[in-house]
């Protein structure tokens, strides 16, 4: 590889893990993006120099230039690139390089203590959570994973990580087509659903299509591990069965979790493999699709493998990623929480995660994200929020889209009151206005959860300033 590489849009969750491991390979990073945050700051402590803005004068003259699906070819620093005949490789190109020094062209069992392995987690929900928390185990069982993933693993504290050891675990994204750019050994398939519908204009069609085609492009020893009450994934097994598949599920598969318990402060179950029990498993993680994550985590690396026995305990440990059902203030009795559910099925597993605070009223605070997402998905977002007990509505987070006519918070907040008989209202403004708004409304014993994929995840730290400044008009 190059020993230096330009990042446009460095600060991103998936841009920093991949400059964070080149930095700890040893090359020379550097990169650009609109503001600062804590991602551009690790980078910088880790020796790569920033760049606030974009301009074409920042751009090394002999560099790999490093883009994603979000950057546009007006784009100054691309352009230049281009200009200059630079080599421009979209983030997936470089993961996939990175990946490909893990890949084995073969791994029989007697083979598998020692041989690089390539896992790969892969779906419409649920992939940065199983891709982090395989990380996260057998980085505490001591087996030293190179990692990059779509969140900040807990304790590790890092999304990416360059290490000794033989595995290397990557978050497959399907949402720009680019899966098909990567040949794990192992893969997790843990659901298919419609979404990304600004790219996959074909709907879920074009999706399986997305699917069968990384299915064709991976080894003929490879393992897809697929979740068998998944609907879609079932149908995506039956439209290229040329592959050696494993399931996983509650029933009806190879791998089973049984004798599921849901307790106050965890969850335990049984792990069968083709009818035969093989272990118990203790998660601390909420909500029956944490179940799954945890079935697909044991399983991906069994199958990769690693000793049960030297990874089980692990599995009680695991708090989550940032991101997810993340508790991130506390204040007057309020509990307020950051997920970066911004899909019908994830707002509504977020919202089954609630339920064990049967005494607090939650306060679901939903920000759109994308008005195409909201367009293509609508009816399904309005039954998404049934078990809250108050539905609060901000602006949309657009992601540069341009508005739809018709398709706007306050005819969602409409619709949705014609369903729900709870409380609903949007809020305006940034989330600094809209958090001084939020604020007054609260009850002591709230359980707030924002949920979206953009500026919401600021919401607890405006509230706890805006319950700072209220502090201070009253002293």
């Amino acid at each position: 590889m190059n020993k230096k590489y330009y990042f446009i849009a460095i600060g991103g969750i998936g841009m920093s893990g991949l400059a964070k491991y080149l930095l700890e390979q040893g090359y020379e990073v550097s990169g650009s993006d609109i503001c600062e945050s804590k991602y551009t700051e690790k980078l910088k402590n880790l020796g790569a120099e920033i760049f606030i803005g974009h301009k074409a004068e920042n751009l090394p003259d002999d560099c790999i230039v490093v883009t994603s699906t979000a950057i546009k070819d007006s784009n100054p620093e691309l352009k230049k690139a281009k200009e200059l005949g630079l080599t421009i490789y979209h983030r997936s190109d470089l993961l996939a390089e990175i990946s490909g020094d893990f890949q084995s062209k073969s791994f029989p069992s007697s083979l598998l203590p020692s041989i690089p392995m390539f896992v790969g987690y892969a779906g419409t929900h649920g992939k940065t959570t199983t891709s982090g928390f395989a990380s996260y185990v057998l980085e505490k069982a001591g087996l030293e994973p190179s990692f990059v993933v779509g969140g900040f693993v807990p304790e590790i504290n890092t999304n990416a990580q360059f290490a000794n050891g033989k595995y290397f675990i990557a978050e497959l994204d399907e949402s720009d087509g680019t899966i098909v750019k990567y040949s794990p050994d192992i893969t997790v398939i843990n659901n298919i659903e419609a979404d990304h519908l600004d790219f996959y204009i074909d709907g879920l069609d074009s999706i399986m299509e997305t699917f069968v085609t990384f299915l064709k492009g991976l080894s003929d020893r490879a393992v897809v591990l697929a979740n068998n009450d998944c609907q879609n994934v079932v149908k995506l097994m039956e439209l290229y069965p040329n592959r050696n598949y494993i399931t996983y599920g509650l029933s009806n598969a190879d791998y089973t979790a049984k004798n599921i318990e849901y307790n106050v402060d965890n969850t335990t179950f049984d792990i069968y493999f083709k009818g035969e029990y093989l272990t118990n498993l203790k998660i601390i993680l909420k909500g029956v699709h944490n179940v799954y994550n945890a079935l697909a985590v044991f399983a991906s690396l069994k199958e990769a493998g690693v000793n049960i026995e030297d990874i089980k305990e692990h599995f009680s440990t695991f708090t989550g990623m940032g991101r997810r059902f993340e508790k991130v203030a506390e204040f007057d009795g309020i509990t307020v929480y950051d997920d970066y559910a911004h899909h019908p099925t994830e707002i509504k597993a977020t919202l089954s995660s609630a339920e064990s605070f049967k005494n607090n009223r939650v306060v679901a605070v939903f920000q759109p994200h994308r008005y195409t997402r909201l367009k293509n998905l609508w009816n399904e977002f309005i039954e998404a929020f049934d078990s809250a007990d108050r539905v609060v509505v901000t602006d949309v987070y657009s992601a540069s889209e341009d508005p739809i006519q018709g398709i706007s918070p306050e005819t969602f907040v409409k619709e949705l009151s014609n369903r729900l008989n709870i409380p609903i209202e949007h809020i305006s403004g940034d989330m600094k206005e809209f958090a001084q708004k939020l604020l007054p409304t609260l009850k002591q014993n709230d359980i707030v959860i924002g949920m979206g994929a953009g500026t919401i995840t600021y919401l607890g730290k405006e509230l706890l300033e805006a319950q700072k400044k209220e502090i201070n008009i009253a002293n």
